[in-house]
């Protein structure tokens, strides 16, 4: 899989992501980096434990990364969720945060179809 077939696959931004980091091997070091953050591992522990302060921390920080890179079905999903969460809110549902994993889920495995 291509780079540009990655973001394509993800629902991504990489015309924007290209305009930013302007080589691909600089796009594929940030998007495999990504594959080692804890931020949602964190986000699920702590929406677990009523952590909702943490939670919005591990959302937001989710958000930032997703914006960066031009991962956009992660960072509209993961923006509605940190939304949701500010303040040490308690999520309304469960359908943000399902989201959320769903559109993570798919961009790991994606990214893991990179390097197959």
């Amino acid at each position: 899989m291509t780079l540009q077939e990655f973001y394509d696959a993800i629902g991504g931004d990489y015309k924007g992501v290209m305009s930013r980091l302007m080589k691909e091997e600089r796009v594929l070091k940030y998007v495999r980096k990504f594959l080692n953050d804890a931020s949602f591992e964190t986000l699920n522990t702590k929406i677990a434990e009523g952590d909702y302060e943490e939670a919005f921390r591990a959302a937001h920080t989710i958000k930032g990364v997703a914006s960066n890179l031009g991962f956009s079905k992660l960072l509209d999903s993961s923006h509605e969720l940190t939304e949701e969460l500010r303040g040490g809110n308690a999520p309304k549902g469960t359908d943000n945060l399902e989201r959320v994993r769903t559109d993570y889920t798919q961009t790991i495995e994606a990214i893991k179809s990179l390097d197959a």
